[in-house]
């Protein structure tokens, strides 16, 4: 439409106030209170003022390049024509800083309002760096680790021009037949929300428009982790009291902490699909948590409303979406139809403002409008040695030492005792490097930058003159025992045994469900032949998810888990080994015995008719034993449960200490609150120095509504040397002892508390308190 003279003098007046607004550089501040600047606000709004309706809809469409400049055939032309039209806000999966300042160019020098394109990518667990994969993270239960791992993923991926990643994913996951349990915390919301915050603050870092920050989007929202009998993209159903309890608070947490965005999941949740859900995208998210990022839709979600069944066709599925808000479309380019819809009234213009308002908003706070443009230097021929050395650190930490049988001589199989002069190494993962990176590697991970188990210990056996047989044996899911007679007889040579069984790396991730959860293949079967041989056996486990080992676990003097440990697998998995470093992970997700009591978590309720207390190590005998909680061909406890592990030290708790055995649910909910001191003394009672992850859980009786047998609030990692001891002190507070009662207020009741300090969920000494009216 041609623009009167006025019309156009003042569009230019506009213009000129935004460019003159666009030489004032934001102050230095949070990313959380960069959403929030007065100055960005100012320029977002001028800039809104300029856009037609076609630029303004550019803005809420994302495309995937594919690797590629001219993009794949659903793209059309080269990206950088697109650009200079506008047709795109934001562009993922383009890693060359050549081609990203290409379309860069396009954007900011020839499209008419010069607005700069977001490149995003999954930098799930490291860019080039790559650590553990978050599951294993999330073992090592150190929150400031976690935060260096993001900070240096941050830097790496920013150097070659992606300023977004669709990390962290929040989603709280009990079953673990899901293969995306991998990339998440665990089962539980309290560890998942403290990961969340870090994961958000390494990435975002101090500033979000310093160069070497990037935009977290916290994924995938919500309740995608619930998905009916872990088959992935299933439905969910659930109450709104459990979503509120267990499912959204890694989310708040991210928020909180300052989440430039967040990503819609694929799911439906409890019938509607949570890409078009203005319950949790506008209720929860905007009204309530005040959320002032955007929200992008998971890719080709928008598309699958049709096969949901909520929409017939693609203008349809476009205008759910965007009305319950989500703001930007990835790549299925249904948001195409928003020009037509806002012309027919079908879409109010003020939703697209709000949309294309927050978006810009986030691409203000990352400085893109002042520093559009990715510097192309030579990129470095390696790692740094210092992202070695915390990936090396990060993989230590995250190991969960499972058993640790003594011996033939009575001490335990681990560390390797330094009368063991001849190694067996046995086992398909040993010297697998592409395994190494698990799931959601990305396109700069490289298997050549991965010292293997089978690099690692050939160099530690040459230093130190000792022999070394390895024989592979099998393949992950092969059937073939060829290699089963070199197995057994290295085995026999050997004075110790190591197996490195599992998962192949992209056995678990997304779209990889399973319903058996025990080792693939005919690896069960190779164990039990090298065990034939009568040696020690410590078995390496690589895996995404928890695995059923029960029929596996009587052949193994010891079980070190390592998930997918990264690039520095092999040298962090032998210091381990070894002994010089001590395993401190702890388990986030409990081990089940068989796949058949999935889902499987320990802060479940308790029922009318529990089982504890009784005998179930066999079928109930009479009705006193039958009409339980129970199985009638299994234990209900876990095989190993969540916040397990062991060390090569001991640790002793003494009873837990209280500041008060009476605190008033009134005053704990009032503004300036209140809240009561828990500690306990824990002391290495070993020879060795170690870790101990200290943790605290709750119980609350006598409440509007049943909460669960035990529930973590709270946990630090204590470092002690033999002998040594430290109290250690928790504070609860109406954070940690508030939920969702049956008026649906987040408050704290009038309740009976047990409170225990330990180093599980299933152990630790307990104390009791009486929270008052």
């Amino acid at each position: 439409m041609a623009h009167s003279k006025p019309a156009r003098f003042l569009d230019l007046a506009a213009l000129f106030f935004w460019v003159v607004l666009s030489s004032i550089r934001v102050c230095a501040q949070s990313p959380g209170q960069a959403l929030r600047d007065a100055g960005v606000e100012a320029r977002v709004e001028a800039l809104v003022k300029q856009m037609t309706l076609e630029e303004k809809v550019g803005q809420v469409i994302q495309r995937d390049a594919g690797g590629s400049l001219t993009g794949p055939g659903r793209g059309g032309s080269g990206w950088d024509s697109m650009a200079a039209r506008g047709e795109f806000g934001s562009l993922f999966n383009l890693t060359n800083p050549p081609w990203i300042n290409a379309v860069q160019r396009a954007a900011v020098e020839r499209s008419r309002l010069r607005i700069p394109v977001l490149f995003g990518l999954d930098v799930i667990h490291g860019f080039r760096t790559t650590f553990p994969v978050p599951l294993g993270m999330a073992a090592t239960w150190d929150p400031s680790l976690v935060e260096r791992a993001a900070r240096v993923a941050a830097e790496e991926a920013s150097a070659t021009g992606i300023r977004w990643t669709f990390s962290p994913m929040v989603d709280i996951a009990r079953d673990a037949r899901w293969g995306r349990i991998v990339e998440g915390a665990g089962e539980d919301p309290y560890l998942g929300a403290a990961m969340a915050r870090a994961y958000v603050v390494g990435y975002e870092g101090a500033r979000l428009d310093a160069s070497d920050s990037i935009a977290a989007c916290a994924k995938h929202y919500v309740g995608y982790g619930a998905a009916e009998g872990g088959r992935d993209y299933n439905t969910v159903d659930m109450s709104e009291r459990t979503l509120r309890q267990v499912y959204l608070p890694p989310f708040k947490a991210a928020v909180d902490a300052g989440a430039a965005t967040l990503m819609s999941a694929f799911n439906s949740l409890n019938e509607v699909p949570t890409s078009a859900n203005a319950f949790t995208l506008t209720r929860v998210l905007r009204d309530e948590w005040k959320f002032r990022g955007f929200v992008v839709s998971d890719y080709d979600a928008i598309n699958e409303l049709i096969q949901h069944g909520i929409a017939n066709d693609a203008r349809t599925a476009a205008r759910k979406a965007f009305l319950a808000g989500v703001d930007m479309d990835m790549e299925d380019g249904l948001y195409g139809n928003l020009v037509e819809l806002v012309r027919s009234g079908a879409v109010p213009e003020a939703t697209m403002d709000e949309a294309v308002r927050r978006i810009l908003r986030v691409k203000y706070a990352l400085g893109l409008f002042d520093r559009p443009y990715v510097q192309e230097a030579p990129r470095s021929a390696g790692i740094k040695a210092e992202h070695r050395e915390l990936a090396r650190q990060a993989a230590e930490e995250s190991f969960v030492l499972l058993k640790n049988d003594p011996a033939r001589n009575g001490a335990p199989a681990l560390p390797i005792s330094e009368g063991a002069r001849t190694i067996a190494l046995v086992g398909p993962l040993a010297d697998s490097a592409r395994d190494m990176l698990g799931s959601w590697s990305t396109s700069a991970s490289r298997p050549e930058d991965v010292v293997t188990l089978r690099a690692a210990l050939t160099a530690r056996c040459r230093e130190r003159h000792l022999n070394l047989l390895y024989a592979p044996g099998t393949t992950v899911s092969g059937q073939s025992e060829s290699g089963f007679r070199e197995a057994v007889n290295v085995a026999r040579q050997a004075d110790v045994v190591l197996m490195a069984l599992g998962e192949e790396g992209t056995m678990s991730g997304e779209a990889n469900s399973r319903t058996r959860l025990d080792l693939p293949g005919n690896q069960e079967q190779l164990l039990t032949a090298v065990a034939g041989a009568g040696k020690p056996v410590v078995v390496v486990l690589f895996s995404g998810r928890p695995l059923a080992l029960t029929s596996t676990l009587p052949h193994m003097s010891a079980l070190l888990e390592v998930w997918f440990p990264g690039i520095e697998a092999g040298p962090a998995i032998v210091r381990t080994l070894f002994g010089d470093a001590a395993p401190s992970g702890r388990l986030t997700v409990s081990f089940p015995r068989t796949v058949g009591q999935e889902p499987l978590y320990y802060n479940a309720l308790n029922t009318g008719r529990p089982a504890e207390g009784l005998d179930l190590t066999h079928p109930p005998r009479n009705a006193a034993e039958r009409y339980h909680s129970r199985y009638i061909d299994e234990l209900n406890a876990p095989l190993f449960p969540f916040g397990y592990g062991l060390s090569y030290t001991r640790f002793a708790y003494s009873p837990v200490t209280l500041s008060a055995t009476r605190v008033s649910a009134r005053t704990l909910n009032s503004q300036n609150g209140a809240s009561l001191r828990v500690s306990a003394e824990v002391k290495n009672t070993g020879n060795r120095a170690g870790e101990e992850v200290v943790q605290l859980y709750i119980r609350e009786r006598g409440t509007s509504v049943a909460r669960p047998v035990r529930e973590l609030k709270g946990f630090k990692r204590v470092a002690l040397g033999p002998g040594e001891s430290r109290r250690v002190e928790f504070t609860l507070g109406r954070d940690e002892l508030a939920f969702w009662n049956i008026d649906m207020q987040n408050a704290v009741e009038p309740a009976a508390v047990t409170v225990w300090i330990g180093p599980s969920s299933a152990e630790g000494p307990q104390a009791q308190f009486e929270i008052t009216e």
